[in-house]
């Protein structure tokens, strides 16, 4: 009897890790074990969380912490996950990989890594209010505008709103500043385990162009580095209609790259 794959989900920012329920229940059915632990200072409901804003435990968190706080989760697992990311969740799986704490690594539409910059004018129209260095370190909670912009741009205003209000909590400033220093360095010339990048075709705030940028910076000979684009897809592709395609490629791609 073989063992169920083990997937740790990671969640990006401005969420928890609800957002990954339907991933979840997807792929319990597929056989695998799931765990989905919320970042640090990320844990409860969005009602609670938006309830505490601004919570002084987010003040200080950057990506390191992040991705220690996921290292020690692993470590405590009798073997290496597969990694599913998104946004800045995708980039702390890039990192985890990097550091060969993961079986394979899959970064939807993955913050940058230190170095990998677009000057496209819907990144920085969707990231500068967040690190702009004038707001201090108070946390952010995301408008239901700028959330329209950034994440669900193409889909209708009562889905778009109706996501803002289902997952949306308020974030570090620190994480994404700290993402752009060496918290955010990829080593793209080690071997690493299977990789596979995903990009969303209408994406704002990771434009596919520098989601394919990213996975170009990958040089290792003989290891697995994939990328995919997804059409009309914007940056919330795990929760957007048609989220399944995007799931099920996923699936499909873990059994052909993790034995």
């Amino acid at each position: 009897m073989t063992t169920p794959k083990t997937i740790l989900f990671i969640h990006g920012m401005f969420m928890n890790s609800s957002c990954w329920d339907d991933w979840m229940r997807f792929f319990s059915g597929k056989g695998y074990s799931c765990l989905a632990p919320s970042w640090p200072g990320h844990e409860g409901s969005v009602k609670e969380l938006r309830e505490k804003h601004p919570s002084a435990s987010l003040e200080k968190l950057t990506l390191g912490d992040v991705v220690r706080f996921f290292e020690e989760k692993i470590n405590g697992l009798p073997g290496k996950p597969v990694l599913i990311g998104h946004s800045m969740g995708g980039l702390a799986v890039q990192l985890l990989l990097n550091r060969g704490l993961a079986s394979a690594g899959i970064a939807v539409d993955p913050a940058p890594p230190k170095g990998v910059f677009s000057f496209k004018w819907s990144f920085l129209k969707s990231n500068l209010p967040v690190v702009n260095p004038l707001k201090g370190n108070r946390p952010d909670l995301m408008s239901l505008k700028r959330f329209r912009y950034a994440f669900v741009n193409g889909m209708s205003e009562s889905e778009q709103e109706n996501a803002w209000t289902r997952y949306v909590v308020p974030e570090s400033r620190n994480v994404p500043r700290s993402s752009t220093k060496n918290d955010g360095k990829a080593d793209f010339r080690k071997a690493h385990d299977p990789l596979l990048i995903i990009a969303g075709g209408n994406d704002h705030i990771i434009p596919p162009s520098l989601n394919r940028k990213n996975f170009e910076k990958y040089k290792a000979v003989g290891s697995v580095t994939e990328f995919k684009e997804f059409p009309g897809r914007n940056h919330f592709t795990i929760g957007q209609p048609g989220w399944e395609e995007v799931a099920d490629f996923c699936e499909k791609w873990i059994n052909r790259n993790v034995k």
